[in-house]
């Protein structure tokens, strides 16, 4: 698993709902949407941010959606905290949800293959 590419839909959403103050928002966020996730994973990994991070993050927020260098500029910053800090990829990764796929076996032999989150 890339814990960096994995959390980059919930932290775009998140700085994409709250911008630069992101970092600042508090529990208030309903617990299971792509925005609070993404909004812990900021707060895990960033902190209250410091002036590196806060440009970042206003990079991305003040950028197209499809903008791949402010993306970019933000995966980067991520990779750098995992390097800082081994432990911190593996908390993060836990904050994501697991995957669970299902197949089945219909009536005509085909097959139905859903994702969903899985109990943990």
């Amino acid at each position: 698993m890339d814990t960096a590419n994995d959390v980059m839909p919930f932290v775009t959403s998140a700085i994409g709902a709250y911008g630069v103050s992101v970092l600042a928002k508090t529990s208030e966020l309903a617990a299971g949407t792509p925005v609070a996730r993404g909004t812990r994973i900021l707060q895990r990994v960033f902190g209250r941010g410091d002036a590196y991070s806060r440009a970042v993050i206003e990079a991305v927020a003040e950028a197209k959606p499809d903008d791949g260098p402010s993306h970019a500029a933000l995966k980067s910053a991520i990779l750098a905290a995992f390097r800082a800090d081994p432990h911190l990829a593996r908390e993060v990764a836990a904050m994501l949800p697991r995957v669970a796929v299902t197949a089945w076996g219909g009536d005509d032999g085909g097959v139905l293959v859903t994702e969903g989150d899985a109990p943990r």
